[in-house]
C-alpha cells in the first residue's frame, strides 16, 4: 500500500514541475477558443444574409481587440481552468460527496458539502481546523466530508487505516481531533489518540497492521489525482479545486457561491 501512495506522491509532485508547460498549453487553448468564436460569428454571418463573410476581416477585428486589451488573456485562462476543473468535479461530484461511513461532520442533509483530503501529518491540515471548525458553526447546512490522503510517511497510511477503523465506529470526529492533536503520526501516538476517542487498542494497532481500508484510500488517491491535487489538504466545494491551506475566507466565498449556484 504505502509504496502505491509513495508513487502517487512521487507523481503529485511531478505535477509542479509541468505548471509551466500548462499554462503554455492553456493560453493556446485561450487563443484557439477566440478564433472558433469568430468562426462561429462567421457561420451567423452566413445563415443571416446568404453571403460569406469575410473571415480575415473577423480574425483581424479579434487580434486587433486582445492587442488593444491584453488583460483579457489572464482572465480567459482562468475562466478555462474554472471550466475544466468543474467539469473534473461533475465527473466525480458521487464519490467525492459520498462519506466512507461516519467520515464526516455537520449537516445530514446538507445543501452544501466541503470535501477535504487531508493527511495527518500535514501541518498545513491542522492549521485548517479551526478555520473549517469556524465554517460548520456558521453554516448549519454545510457538511464536511473527510478523505484519507496519507502521502507524506509511511505512518501516515496507519493513521489513516485507524481514522476508518473510527469512522466505522461512529468516532470519527473524535479520533480525527485527537489525532491532529497528538501531533505526530508514529504508531504509538496513533494507538493513544484512538484510545482517547473509545477505539479498542487492540484494534487500532491490528487496524494499522492489516491490509483492510486499502481500497478506501486508493480510491481517495485516484481521486485526488483526477482532481489535479499538488499535496494535503485539498478543498472540493461545489465546482471549485482549492490545493493547500487557502483559509477561511476563500473557503467561505466558495461555500456562498456553491450554495447560490445549488
Amino acid at each position: 500500500m504505502w509504496r502505491a501512495a509513495s508513487r502517487v506522491g512521487s507523481a503529485l509532485a511531478a505535477r509542479t514541475g509541468d505548471r509551466r508547460a500548462r499554462r503554455r498549453g492553456l493560453l493556446a487553448a485561450a487563443a484557439v477558443a477566440v478564433f472558433v468564436s469568430g468562426g462561429a460569428v462567421t457561420a451567423y454571418a452566413m445563415q443571416s444574409d446568404g453571403a460569406p463573410s469575410d473571415r480575415a476581416a473577423i480574425e483581424a477585428i479579434v487580434r486587433s481587440y486582445i492587442l488593444e486589451h491584453p488583460e483579457i488573456i489572464p482572465e480567459a485562462i482562468e475562466r478555462l481552468k474554472a471550466k475544466q476543473v468543474a467539469g473534473k468535479v461533475a465527473a466525480h461530484r458521487s464519490e467525492l460527496e459520498t462519506p466512507y461511513k461516519g467520515a464526516w461532520e455537520g449537516a445530514e442533509a446538507p445543501r452544501v458539502t466541503l470535501v477535504a483530503f487531508m493527511d495527518y501529518a500535514c501541518g498545513y491540515c491542522r492549521a485548517s481546523l479551526p478555520d473549517l471548525a469556524r465554517l460548520l458553526k456558521e453554516n448549519p447546512d454545510l457538511r464536511i466530508v473527510y478523505r484519507e490522503l496519507p502521502v507524506i510517511t509511511q505512518d501516515s497510511v496507519g493513521a489513516a487505516k485507524v481514522s476508518l477503523l473510527a469512522a466505522e465506529e461512529g468516532r470519527f470526529p473524535a479520533f480525527h481531533q485527537a489525532m491532529y492533536a497528538a501531533g505526530n503520526v508514529q504508531p504509538d501516538s496513533v494507538v493513544k489518540a484512538a484510545g482517547k476517542a473509545g477505539i479498542d487498542a487492540a484494534k487500532a494497532r491490528a487496524a494499522i497492521r492489516d491490509d483492510g481500508g486499502d481500497e478506501a484510500i486508493m480510491q481517495n488517491i485516484r481521486l485526488a489525482q483526477a482532481l489535479g491535487a499538488e499535496g494535503t489538504p485539498l478543498f472540493v466545494v461545489g465546482d471549485q479545486v482549492f490545493n493547500g491551506s487557502v483559509g477561511y475566507e476563500t473557503l467561505k466565498a466558495a461555500i456562498e457561491k456553491a450554495r447560490k449556484s445549488g
